[in-house]
């Protein structure tokens, strides 16, 4: 199942006229852009806690069989923090392509270390798009990420790099740690089978 929302975001003209626009990423996003920009620099958002909970059939996973990758809940508690880039409005038409599957465009508040703020965008796969998976229990979350793959490689990869890009960041995010614990001992398991399969007579 592929929800194409390229055309949907094409048609928002928040920022239409603007030299250069500030997009928050907070999962892929992070550790890599994959497109040119302007400025790179650490952020934070109000109201949004980042979840596995949206499918990837065109990534990280399959129609047949999704992997899991993070999308944002509303939360007005939380900050959640990530990195912003200022690009300029026309690496909108490759990430629209790139973020098609259910994520559509949000005007957020990017709040910078030094105090600075500045509206941007946001992809968000908000619960009503027809990949959302939603909630599950953490470890069989972590058991679907670590067996899922898609032509972006392996789903398993998509989180453990996140977790790491966070920790460079000296950010604390529970849900993703948790995961991602969940998933190296999921890892741990499968080598030790394989080594018990090789000394099998």
């Amino acid at each position: 199942m592929v929800l194409d929302t390229t055309q949907q975001n094409r048609r928002m003209t928040q920022f239409d006229g603007h030299e250069s626009i500030w997009l928050f990423g907070y999962g892929s996003l992070i550790w890599k852009a994959g497109f040119d920009y302007l400025e790179r620099r650490p952020a934070y958002i109000h109201g949004w806690t980042r979840r596995f909970w949206q499918g990837s059939h065109d990534h990280r996973g399959t129609p047949a069989a999704p992997g899991r990758v993070a999308t944002l809940l509303p939360a007005p508690e939380a900050i959640c923090h990530g990195m912003a880039y200022r690009i300029t409005p026309d690496t909108l038409g490759p990430l629209d392509v790139r973020e098609k599957n259910g994520y559509l465009r949000e005007v957020v508040t990017l709040h910078f270390a030094d105090g600075d703020t500045d509206q941007g965008l946001v992809y968000v796969a908000t619960e009503d798009n027809a990949a959302f998976l939603g909630d599950a229990p953490l470890e069989s979350i972590a058991r679907q990420i670590a067996e899922s793959h898609g032509p972006s490689g392996p789903n398993r990869d998509y989180l453990l790099n996140l977790d790491e890009a966070l920790r460079a960041l000296e950010v604390e995010d529970a849900h993703v740690a948790e995961l991602a614990r969940h998933v190296r001992h999921l890892d741990g398991e499968a080598a030790e089978t394989m080594s018990d399969d090789t000394l099998t007579p």
